[in-house]
């Protein structure tokens, strides 16, 4: 295991790093490449972390908006409340009514947001020099690097955390059937003891994200590294 990352590792993400950091145009996704990931051997509680959610308008990256971004730092096994952001986007076009009743961020809301640009800079400084952590990582990679393709030319490396996959690798080793909405994040968090949180809101999301992962390391045996947790 420890071989595969370290491979991935050399051959992938901090390859990727270097290689696009001779490219990058100057600004905020040069100062994000600027910075090395975290090494896989450090301890869990010494990984600086990014809880991230988003909304979107819809689950492709390419046709589909983001439409806000929430987050929060984790680290020594801390959630630090006082880091916590959140930022609707001012994107374009007409928000449609079933996707409004999801995430509740109305036209009038969305048209006050903020561009883009200015929220995407504002998450690559957050990230900088740390991992990301998200529930379900699809989402959270492809609308990120969508929009740094579309922003700056080119879609940075990001190292993962996925809360989904670390309860999926758990639920692989007993090799008994389950369901799949077992790996939902409600599910996850009342398997731990946690209380109901008010989902769909970026934030939200992002810091009960957070809070499973810290119940999932505590759950084990071993004390964990990063090569144990990352994608």
């Amino acid at each position: 295991m420890f071989n595969h990352h370290l491979t991935r590792w050399l051959l992938g993400y901090e390859a990727q790093r270097k290689r696009m950091l001779k490219k990058a145009p100057e600004g905020p996704l040069r100062d994000f490449l600027s910075a090395p990931f975290p090494a896989l051997y450090t301890p869990f509680d010494q990984i600086p972390i990014l809880a991230v959610d988003f909304e979107t308008t819809g689950l492709d990256a390419v046709h589909d908006k983001l439409l806000s971004v929430g987050c929060v730092e984790l680290c020594h096994n801390q959630i630090k409340l006082g880091s916590s952001y959140h930022q609707i986007i001012n994107t374009k076009g007409r928000l449609k009514a079933d996707n409004v009743t999801i995430h509740q961020i109305t036209d009038d809301q969305k048209d006050q947001g903020q561009p883009l640009a200015q929220v995407i800079a504002q998450l690559l400084q957050k990230l900088t020099g740390k991992v990301m952590l998200v529930h379900f990582a699809r989402i959270e990679r492809q609308f990120l690097q969508q929009a740094c393709l579309e922003l700056y030319g080119m879609a940075p490396p990001l190292p993962i955390i996925d809360t989904l996959v670390v309860a999926k690798k758990r639920l692989d080793k007993r090799d008994v059937a389950y369901d799949p909405s077992e790996l939902r994040l409600s599910a996850l968090r009342a398997k731990y003891g946690f209380p109901d949180h008010y989902a769909h809101n970026a934030l939200n999301d992002a810091i009960a994200t957070a809070e499973l992962l810290l119940a999932q390391v505590s759950d084990r045996d071993e004390s964990m590294s990063l090569q144990q947790l990352i994608l």
